[in-house]
């Protein structure tokens, strides 16, 4: 079946107006009913969001926490690795100043 042109328009108008949440309000919007400072009703009502989309968020924010104490993090860096890596890259590019 082929849609209307109408249809087609009305489609096109809710993708183009779709809410955008930055990171940092989804992360306070899960950690809101994870504190039990609100219910995942009250606070999908107040934030005009689907139960859904939190549900998918929260899961989100729960694996990556799960990620990070399960040590699946990079590594950061010391000090003296840095250093030495710099004076590693300082020796190469005098290297090559000198060919």
């Amino acid at each position: 079946m082929s849609m209307s042109t109408t249809e087609k328009t009305g489609k096109d108008i809710r993708r183009n107006t779709r809410r955008k949440f930055p990171n940092e309000a989804k992360r306070r919007i899960v950690l809101e009913v994870l504190r039990g400072e609100s219910s995942i009703a009250e606070l999908c009502r107040r934030e005009g969001i689907n139960p859904n989309m939190y549900c998918g968020w929260r899961k989100d924010f729960l694996e990556a926490g799960k990620k990070r104490l399960s040590g699946a993090k990079v590594r950061e860096a010391n000090s003296d690795e840095v250093t030495g890596l710099r004076r590693e890259n300082g020796d190469q590019k005098q290297a090559r100043l000198e060919e």
